[in-house]
């Protein structure tokens, strides 16, 4: 080998010692696993999975794999609409099962995927963070034999002795906040190294994304419960409407709390192309944490829910519930409650069933059970010729009735609350043989023949919220991941780090020649500016001396625009 080749090797390799350690990025192998052996082929899958390449691809498809759960159906969501699904595509449904798009979020193909990935970033970052701690510990690398090599570059000579120069430097940038120290005849800097801090944030905060995503999947909570005004709730399983969970939820992990609806208010547009569009729901509550907890008043409304540990009750719909009394033939009280009514439409226009079960005997003195189909509407208008409301406040309410008799079937099984179960009921008949039906106003009632009683629309008629219980344990630490991902990617993108070298050594005529030199991790244009300017500062105390045969008295510092040529 000649001596040029061996003399450019050296400086190359000069070169990559100034320039290494800039990135905790591990460096790429790619040997072939030929001929490897178990451990060979072990080690090479470990550096594939491990490497920053692998990572975003499988961050890719973690992306792209949440996709059809967010556009189809999922069991853990709705299993309502699944069935839906289900009945109107009947060919592709069998396929969405296969490829558990059912249930994305605890498909097999998912979780996979998700595992990988987190065992990639705990690969990546471990290796990295140990490298950064070395870096931290160490000094920036000594300056290379030839700086005009690097991007760069600017030089002087002045009368300075090399020390008072080599000193001022070091002084100098110190001041501008880098890691500096002497290293033979050069002082070497580094800065920018949040850049590598916020690098490796942003990599721990999506580990922390995917625990707490993982965390509030296994452990979360979304329950149901629809209350009267004057009725109360107590947060146990028995007690909800609607309830689903993760996988590892346990009823010992419901945060434990009661409230009771003192009252509920809604205030509504009254006039213009906007009448009847909500305007204020809110919700009066008086809750207690624990067992024996202090009662406490406060005011849910939408989009501000009661946050009780680790749970959030949230106000979700509203609607009406009619006080309705029911009457044997013999003018015994059988029956009187508020009945919730479920809403059919944004007037409040309602519907729901009255089931009188116990207590209750015909006009022959016979056990029999009531059922009653009720339609409301909080705001009646005789011109409209519908009976639907024109207005969702209570300003003309009007309930109609139709009766039933016979058995209800509740000794079948559970029954839906708000559906009558016609299958052993008989109707009521009016005189002309035609159902018994009746429109009634706050304090009417209806007649049921043959001294079967009778049903009473009260004149009180109170409303109902529908809340949504949620507990997600891992919601504060996703967002605390979120957060310093985007700080830390912010770091990685906005910060450059770089490194600065001052050379400074008497020259053959005894006049002290400064040389200094600029690398960055990647070529910015910040670079050779921030070395000009700390050139032009460090020249303000070691001012240039005359080249020879140069009459004039100063030299001007070289613009630091790059290498020398």
């Amino acid at each position: 080998m000649s001596k040029t080749d061996t003399g450019n090797s050296a400086e190359q390799e000069d070169l990559g010692a100034a320039g290494s350690q800039l990135s905790t990025a591990p460096r790429e192998e790619q040997a072939a696993p030929a001929g490897f052996g178990v451990v060979g082929w072990v080690r090479w899958f470990w550096r594939q999975l491990t490497s920053m390449r692998v990572a975003l691809l499988l961050l890719l498809l973690l992306s792209l794999g949440a996709i059809p759960g967010s556009l189809i159906p999922q069991t853990g969501a709705d299993a309502s609409k699944v069935e839906d699904f289900r009945a109107a595509h009947r060919t592709l449904a069998p396929v969405y099962d296969e490829l558990g798009l059912f249930h994305v979020y605890s498909s097999v193909w998912f979780s996979a995927i998700y595992i990988l990935l987190f065992v990639s970033l705990v690969g990546c970052i471990i290796p990295r963070t140990w490298q950064f701690v070395g870096q931290l510990r160490g000094r920036p690398p000594g300056a290379p034999r030839r700086l005009t090599r690097l991007p760069a570059y600017t030089t002087w000579r002045t009368e300075a002795d090399p020390e008072q120069v080599r000193e001022a430097a070091l002084a100098l940038l110190k001041k501008r906040r880098f890691r500096a120290h002497a290293a033979g005849d050069a002082v070497a800097a580094e800065k920018g190294y949040l850049r590598e801090v916020g690098n490796l944030v942003f990599h721990v905060a999506l580990i922390v994304l995917l625990v707490a995503f993982a965390s509030g999947q296994l452990y979360k909570s979304d329950g149901t419960k629809l209350v009267v005004e004057g009725d109360g709730f107590s947060n146990a399983l028995p007690i909800y409407d609607d309830f689903k969970s993760g996988s590892l939820f346990s009823s010992d992990d419901l945060v434990p709390f009661s409230f009771d609806l003192k009252d509920f208010r809604a205030t509504y547009e009254t006039s213009g192309p906007n009448r009847g569009t909500p305007r204020t729901f809110e919700a009066r509550l008086r809750y207690s944490e624990g067992a024996y907890g202090k009662e406490r008043p406060t005011t849910v409304k939408v989009n501000e829910p009661l946050k009780i540990g680790d749970a959030k009750v949230y106000l979700v719909s509203h609607g009406y519930a009619p006080v309705i009394t029911v009457r044997d033939g013999k003018g015994k009280v059988v029956y009187r409650d508020a009945v919730p009514l479920l809403p059919l439409d944004g007037n409040v226009t309602s519907n729901g069933v009255v089931k009188v079960m116990d207590d209750y005997r015909n006009g022959k003195g016979e056990k029999e059970q009531l059922g009653f189909q009720t339609f409301f509407v909080p705001t009646f208008s005789a011109r409209s010729g519908t009976m639907l409301s024109q207005y969702p406040a209570l300003l003309n309410p009007l309930l109609a009735v139709n009766a039933y008799h016979g058995d209800l079937g509740v000794d079948a099984g559970p029954q839906n609350v708000y559906q009558l179960d016609k299958t052993h009921m008989k109707a009521f008949k009016d005189a002309k043989g035609q159902l018994l039906k009746k429109l009634l106003q706050p304090g009417d009632s209806l007649k049921l023949p043959n001294g079967a009683g009778s049903i009473t629309f009260e004149k009180d008629v109170k409303e109902w919220a529908g809340f949504e219980i949620v507990q997600e344990p891992g919601g504060g630490w996703a967002l605390g991941g979120a957060l310093a991902a985007i700080f830390g990617l912010a770091a990685s993108l906005f910060i450059q780090r770089r490194r600065v070298w001052v050379r400074a050594v008497r020259g053959a005529d005894g006049v002290t020649v400064v040389e200094m030199a600029g690398l960055g991790r990647s070529e910015s244009a910040k670079v050779p500016e921030e070395l000009g300017d700390l050139a032009g500062l460090l020249y303000d105390q070691a001012p240039g001396a005359p080249d020879p045969g140069d009459d004039s008295s100063e030299s001007p510092v070289v613009p630091a625009e790059g290498a020398e040529k």
